[in-house]
């Protein structure tokens, strides 16, 4: 992806670009995402613009379901009519459940009862981009313009969103219903990237990982991709996850079957994890020590 040349001090998007920081495992823990739309302006903590009941009924839908709350807003910043009714999304992204349902509202208060409605179906798959400038400042300078060339190409289906985590990634895509997260990720590619995933197919390179599945599972699935070669949506499933020695994980995968096994490692670098925090910054790290078949034969 070409970056436009730096004008201020580096930021944490560029300093993890430098410093080759690896994206797999770094997923926002979701097993359900509620998307809202709202224009905006979006402050630091874009929920705080809730009043308190509406935002108390969110935060207990999150804590039930592990859910993920985030506004949304189409790119471009176009403001709905202050009278007409604005979207909501509500996504089940565990393996064997993906789902969108969808529906309106005019008025914040009928968001307190939005975890339980049941909405309408949608086949149709949601594009997420973080754009969520007063959080971190890549996101902005790098998801508009992702954004937007997502929106030429699918105008229905690309929506910009508030914060979802790991801003050194920017820009973040999120390709729903699965939850799968990817970071880095340039115009041309993002297009390729979403249409592929339309097809039931993933282009790995970029892939953080799946949202509903724990660090390790998401890492375990990105090295066993690459050992496989596996691209598919429903590929690799999770049957079992286990801490062995001190930091080694055996993650058992399916379709293909494999087992992987990992050393978690944390990393400390002199240097912010985002433009807002100090340093040094923690990064948790997943090797792979070897990638098995299920007859015990090494793939890498």
């Amino acid at each position: 992806m070409t970056r436009a040349p730096l004008t201020g001090p580096p930021r944490c998007a560029d300093l993890a670009d430098a410093g080759g920081d690896a994206r797999e495992g770094t997923a926002p823990p979701a097993d359900r995402w509620l998307l809202i739309e709202h224009a905006g302006p979006w402050e630091r903590n874009a929920l705080a613009v809730f009043d308190a009941d509406v935002l108390a009924a969110l935060t207990r839908w999150a804590g039930r379901t592990r859910g993920r709350i985030v506004l949304i807003r189409r790119p471009g910043r176009r403001t709905p009519r202050g009278d007409a009714p604005r979207r909501w999304f509500r996504v089940d992204a565990r393996p064997g459940h993906e789902e969108i349902r969808t529906g309106e509202y005019r008025g914040d208060a009928e968001l307190a009862a939005v975890g339980d409605l049941a909405g309408h179906r949608s086949a149709r798959p949601l594009t997420l981009v973080c754009a969520h400038g007063k959080h971190d400042t890549c996101c902005a300078v790098r998801g508009r313009p992702l954004a937007a060339a997502l929106a030429a190409a699918d105008p229905e289906g690309t929506w910009e969103c508030s914060h979802i985590g790991g801003c050194r990634f920017a820009p973040a895509v999120v390709l729903l219903p699965h939850g799968f997260t990817f970071g880095g990720v340039g115009p041309a590619e993002a297009v390729s990237l979403v249409r592929g995933y339309a097809r039931g197919t993933l282009a790995p390179d970029t892939l953080r990982g799946r949202s509903s599945v724990p660090p390790v599972v998401q890492a375990a699935q990105h090295h066993a991709r690459a050992a496989t070669g596996a691209t598919g949506v429903d590929d690799l499933n999770p049957v079992a996850c286990a801490s062995e020695d001190e930091g080694v994980w055996r993650v058992t995968l399916t379709r293909p079957e494999c087992t992987v096994l990992l050393r978690e490692r944390l990393v400390t670098v002199d240097r912010p994890l985002t433009c807002a925090a100090r340093p040094p910054g923690h990064i948790r790290v997943f090797d792979a020590l070897e990638v098995l078949t299920a007859e015990g034969r090494a793939l890498r």
